[in-house]
């Protein structure tokens, strides 16, 4: 098709004209628009008066202490406000790698359940690049550059949040077959509290056996810390189904009381309702929902 010479395209104002005046709308000074750019205040000023050519027409009033827009020049500034807003907002979308996603985990979830089957989602989603952050606290989307979390939380969830339970904490408790060998299983409550026991930052102890008795035995922070002292055969630990089936399957623990106490809250998978859609966290999403629901 051939251009309508009658109606030649309208010529694009030079963009360095629309910067400069786009800050120097935005501070009404050309001394401070220099400072934001880090140019002259003369080149400001040159390349305004550049731009005032170019459109046939003033966009600011020179006061004796700065700069007011006039009329056309104000409406004309938030046109190019919001132009370069837009493309601030493509060049940070272009800027981040589409196949990466950013997912949020206590340390015992990111130890226990998540990390032994990166191999496994690596697999089903080879373009997803994961990033794995051990947190104890879930995320604020709003802040946080996260896209998923798992981490405990009591219903209600926030209606902001899409949220579904992957694990209900079953509580048992194990030991290293060491540190029981010799011992009848299962044990009863006399013959635990004979054995060291663990504690972690959720100490289900006193609940698991019922009693406002002083428990001592060696204090962790972290519940991932504990259980790798249970199978070092330092004692005894009360932990989630869940975060010992692997050392249960194997024989690296063994429950050593028939006893089983339910706790809330559990763990949940999150997620910002009405984030932008994308095709790698939709696919993580999916696959922590059908592949880590222990619940």
């Amino acid at each position: 098709m051939q251009a309508n010479d009658d109606h030649p395209a309208p010529q694009t104002a030079p963009l360095n004209s629309l910067r400069a005046f786009e800050v120097s709308g935005r501070r009404l000074s050309f001394r401070a628009a220099a400072d934001e750019l880090g140019v002259t205040q003369g080149a400001v000023a040159q390349q305004v008066r550049a731009l005032e050519d170019h459109l046939g027409v003033p966009r600011f009033h020179r006061l004796a202490r700065g700069l007011a827009l006039t009329p056309q020049g104000s409406a004309y500034h938030v046109d190019v406000s919001r132009a370069f807003d837009t493309l601030g907002e493509a060049t940070g979308r272009l800027a981040l790698k589409p196949g990466r996603v950013t997912i949020s985990a206590t340390p015992t979830v990111a130890t226990r359940i998540l990390i032994p089957r990166l191999t496994e989602l690596r697999d089903a989603l080879p373009g997803v690049e994961l990033r794995t952050i051990a947190d104890e606290d879930l995320p604020d989307f709003d802040r946080d550059e996260v896209d998923i979390a798992i981490g405990l939380a009591s219903p209600p969830i926030s209606p902001a949040l899409e949220a579904r339970l992957l694990i209900a904490q079953e509580i048992i408790a194990v030991a290293s077959p060491r540190l029981v060998e010799g011992l009848s299983l299962p044990l009863d409550d006399t013959h635990v509290r004979a054995l060291p026991l663990l504690h972690h930052c959720q100490d289900h102890w006193p609940r698991f056996l019922d009693t406002r008795d002083s428990l001592p035995g060696p204090q962790f922070n972290l519940t991932t810390l504990a259980l790798d002292a249970a199978i070092a055969g330092q004692g005894v630990v009360v932990a989630a189904r869940a975060f010992v089936a692997a050392e249960l399957a194997d024989g690296r623990l063994v429950q050593v009381m028939e006893r089983v106490l339910r706790v809330e809250p559990g763990y949940w998978i999150v997620r910002r309702r009405g984030s932008a859609p994308g095709a790698a966290s939709d696919a993580v999403w999916a696959w922590c929902v059908e592949r880590l629901n222990i619940g």
